[in-house]
């Protein structure tokens, strides 16, 4: 039997749609390192004739560079052993570098990573069979992240290249509607080193009240209140970082008053205290990310586990995974460990919705690598060889 094949998923591999064609098996993923015959990633121990549970996992790729990906990559993983699946792509859709599911989860978002940037609607369907339901321009260059606002009414862009945040509302299809509003990040100047302003992440606080924008090119965090009749952004307060630290990408801790912000370009993570109220977020003083003397790390992303007692981060350079123990009801990270990531430059990380799983999306090596995660200790397992994937940039696990 061709292990590659999905069984029993709600994401089978369907026909062509009329706007993005989905494509099965090896075409979608390579067969996994060290698979023969494209078997799917996992611990050897599960029995192959026990019927488990499959969820969906969606893979974001660079479709423009040599070596990409033809689409969002389908897959589904096991919560329980951590195995990987794939089974097809979703064509159609280019240079997908990240990806955030409706809180219906009936559709999903990808930004379009290009020159003329663009934010793409996908519906999903419980028999595989998706469809793309349009595309819209963010109004920007090279947009990174975006997420979905929790009333699930609109969708928030980050532009990198031009350094400015978009918003589009979402209609009750999901697809998406002609963007209301575009902000560019124009004070503070530039940090050393940087042209102008790069806007690596946009989101919504825990509460709901307030819209972040880290960006790494003026070292700032931006908060904004979004009018949920209007779809526009109004600026509130701003929050400065160290010049050079290059702010990349800022996770909350569950009480909602304290947040983690990774910095890309000294290397180092900062415990910042948050306001719920005003939205004003207090940086902390930069501390270490463990990673190895003299390489250049590049910290990624980070994640905190729903409990809030633990938070890891990827660090590309380092090729490693950051543990931390959170400490005194959010206030501080201690550091715990790396973990060596199994894969190359780990653009990315993600929880399972479960919390028992973290899989990382690592761009040089093509891969996605999953870990089982220790509850009690918040230690990282390597559930088995990494999946294969082209130039894996983002991992959704739903």
């Amino acid at each position: 039997m061709d292990r590659r094949r999905f069984i029993g998923s709600s994401l089978a591999t369907a026909t062509a749609v009329a706007t993005g064609a989905v494509t099965s098996g090896a075409a979608a993923a390579p067969p996994p390192t060290g698979s023969p015959g494209g078997a799917p990633h996992g611990a050897a121990a599960a029995p192959r004739s026990e019927a488990r549970a499959q969820r969906p996992l969606f893979l974001g790729t660079y479709t423009s560079q040599q070596g990409g990906g033809t689409g969002i990559g389908l897959a589904t993983y096991d919560d329980g052993t951590g195995e990987v699946t794939g089974i097809g792509t979703l064509g159609g859709v280019p240079d997908t570098s990240y990806l955030a599911a409706h809180p219906s989860g009936r559709t999903l978002y990808a930004v379009n990573e290009r020159e003329q940037g663009g934010v793409t609607a996908i519906a999903l369907s419980p028999d595989g069979a998706h469809r793309v339901l349009g595309t819209r321009s963010t109004g920007g260059a090279g947009p990174c992240h975006l997420s979905v606002h929790p009333g699930g009414s609109w969708l928030l862009s980050a532009n990198y290249t031009s350094g400015s945040v978009a918003v589009h509302p979402i209609e009750p299809s999901g697809a998406l509607g002609e963007r209301t509003d575009l902000v560019t990040h124009s004070t503070p100047p530039p940090g050393p080193g940087q042209q102008g302003p790069h806007a690596h992440q946009i989101s919504t606080s825990p509460v709901g009240r307030h819209v972040l924008a880290v960006d790494l090119g003026t070292d700032t965090v931006y908060t904004y209140r979004l009018d949920t009749t209007a779809g526009k952004l109004s600026r509130v307060s701003h929050a400065t970082v160290r010049p050079g630290a290059g702010p990349r990408h800022l996770a909350f801790h569950p009480s909602a008053r304290f947040a983690y912000l990774a910095d890309e370009l000294d290397n180092t993570v900062v415990v910042c205290g948050y306001d719920p109220a005003s939205g004003r977020l207090a940086p902390g003083e930069p501390q270490p990310t463990g990673t190895k003397p003299g390489v250049t790390s590049y910290p990624a992303q980070l994640a905190v586990t729903a409990d809030g007692r633990f938070a890891f981060l990827a660090n590309r350079g380092d090729n490693t995974l950051t543990r931390y123990a959170v400490e005194r009801d959010g206030a501080r990270l201690r550091l715990l460990d790396t973990v060596p990531v199994g894969g190359d430059f780990p653009r990315h990380l993600a929880l399972s919705p479960s919390g028992r799983l973290l899989f990382t999306a690592n761009q040089r090596s093509g891969s996605v690598s999953v870990f089982r995660v220790d509850a009690a200790i918040g230690e990282l397992t390597l559930t088995g060889t990494p999946f294969a994937a082209p130039i894996a940039v983002c991992a959704l696990p739903l």
